[in-house]
Formats: structure tokens, sequence, C-alpha cells
């Protein structure tokens, strides 16, 4: 059994491709094994794949998997997760890129630790500039109880940090079926996700590491484009609301699902610009039924708390949605 499975898909990332692969084999060991999955690029990426497969067998196990439909990210994380043989597991993207020597570093954390899974620190490169993102959680090399993490409601908290990327997950998590992602999902597939590993793994720990480089501003990506594929975030809140309904601590957790909820609606439509024409009214539309969704004394209590221009958007949609049941 490999020590740890680096599941790395790529997509029409034919520029990034060859730093992302540098980087792994910057990291590589006998142990580690690294799962290149393809997620049917239209561009040069996969002879850029097929090339690098070969040259770091040489020091890695490596898997190349080719989708021959794409999926999107989460289908392309989900088919490493089941190639996957390691004791460990962990992710990157395909734009993204690793410092030398972190994943053996991540590693010896999680072991050191003993826990279920670890969180880490990450630096945001936009063009030259770099930024430290920090896990926002303030205890440090502790196992702790990963429910305890998700609250408070009204500050931000580890489930709001929801990458990936950013941490090591032990095996047994994925025999629990707890690091699959939503099948389909074009964006926000880390939400129901991050929800799920806190509210069911049983231990985890924050550590101070910083070796994931997180490349921001990519032409094409989906944070860049405002077409119909980022309306998955309804589908991906909807499902972290339905799941946290279903909890033994329901009564607890809701509100501060509902208020993420909220808080991400408000920031998509704040930014209707960016939107083709149709999918921002498709927005409006599919944001007005998602409240009308939602737990209402949870909400209620939520806009009464939120900043008031982000509580006058929201209450705006939600006398749409009561306007159109009435006319209905």
């Amino acid at each position: 059994m490999p020590k740890l499975s680096v599941i790395v898909p790529f997509y029409n990332v034919q520029q990034y491709a060859p730093d992302t692969l540098r980087s792994l084999r910057a990291n590589a060991r006998s142990d580690f094994e690294f799962i290149l999955v393809d997620d049917c690029s239209k561009d040069e990426t996969p002879a850029i794949l097929e090339r690098a497969a070969e040259e770091l067998s040489d020091v890695a196990h490596v898997r190349y998997l080719r989708h021959e439909v794409n999926g999107g990210l989460a289908t392309a994380r989900n088919t490493g997760l089941d190639a996957a043989t390691g004791e460990y597991l962990t992710f990157l993207d395909g734009d993204d890129w690793l410092a030398p020597g972190y994943l053996s570093e991540l590693v010896g954390a999680i072991e050191e630790l003993g826990c279920d899974f670890v969180r880490t620190d990450h630096v945001q490169a936009n063009a030259r500039a770099r930024s430290v993102h920090r896990v926002p959680h303030g205890r440090r090399g502790e196992v702790l109880d990963p429910r305890a993490a998700i609250l408070p409601a009204d500050r931000t908290t580890s489930v709001d940090y929801a990458y990936a990327w950013a941490g090591a997950y032990h095996r047994r998590l994925l025999d629990k079926g707890l690091l699959h992602f939503t099948d389909g999902l074009r964006t926000a597939e880390d939400r129901p996700w991050i929800w799920k590993l806190h509210r069911e793994a049983e231990s985890f720990a924050v550590v101070g590491l910083l070796g994931v480089f997180y490349r921001r501003g990519v032409a094409g990506s989906l944070t860049q484009i405002g077409d119909v594929r980022q309306l998955d975030f309804i589908r991906a809140f909807d499902q972290v609301i339905e799941e946290t309904a279903a909890d033994r601590e329901a009564g607890q957790l809701l509100p501060k699902a509902v208020r993420t909820y909220c808080a991400i609606i408000a920031h998509h439509l704040s930014d209707e610009s960016k939107w083709e024409p149709a999918v921002a009214k498709q927005l409006r539309a599919m944001s007005a039924a998602a409240i009308k969704r939602m737990p209402q004394d949870a909400l209620g209590d939520v806009l009464e708390t939120m900043d008031l221009r982000r509580a006058s958007k929201l209450r705006r949609l939600r006398r749409r949605a009561t306007t159109a049941k009435a006319a209905a």
C-alpha cells in the first residue's frame, strides 16, 4: 500500500500543467502514488500527461486515467478516489502547484497526530502577487472534534474553508464513504463535502503548513466565467441544507448552513455584471426559489443579524418568492 495517494484532475490546462507536474516530481517518493485524471481535455493536456506519467514513474507510482466525456471536477476527483490505494489521500488541482517537500511534511503531520484528517493553510497566487490564507481556526496541532469547528454561525469557521486540496485524509474516511464528491457538480463541489466531513468524521487537526499554491485569475476558470455551470452552487447548498436538517443536532447547525447559503447568494447577486443576461435572470429565479425552500425560522433569524445591504437583497428575493407563490 502506498503511503499517500495524490489525486490531480486536469482539464484544458496545457499552460499550467507543466508547473503542476514539476511540483509533483519535487515531492515524489517511492511510496507515493500520483493519480493524474484528464477530464476529456480538448487541448494538449493529454499529451503532456502521457509524457509526465512515463517520466514520473521513475520516482513514484503513477496512474494516468482519462475520461471520454467531460464530467467536471467533482466527477474527476471521484475517478481518482476510486483508483487510489494509499493509506492517506490528498488532492491537487491541475493548474496549481506544491512547494518542494511539502507532501512529506503533510504525511508526517497527519501520522504524528493520528487523526482522521488535517487541514492546512495555503498561498494564493494571482499573477506575481502572493498572499497567505489561513484555516479559520485558532487552535493548531491539537486533535479536535470536527463538529465543534462548524460553529459559531455568525463567524467564518472551518466549513467555510472548503478547499479539498488544503489537507490530508486517512483512508478510513474513504472506506466510510466520506470522501467522495457529489457527481456532476460543476462548482461549489467542496461545500457539501466539507460539511459532511465535519459532521461525520471523528477527529481532525489544523496544522500550520504552507505548501499549496492556489492559482487565481486563470482564464477559463469557472470563477471567472458567468455561465450556467456556476448555478450549481444552488444544488450544492441545497444538499448542505438537506443533509444538515437530517442531522441529530440540526437545531444548532442549520443556522450556520442557512447563513452561509444566504451569504453566497448575496455575493453572486452583487456581481451580476459577470453573468450572461439569461443566466443572471435564472440566477435571480433560482435564488428566490432557494430562499423559499430554506427553513424559514432559521432564515428569519439570519436576515435579522446580517448586514443591511445583503439582508435587503435577500428580503427582496423572499418577497418575490412569496408573491410568486400567492399568484400561483
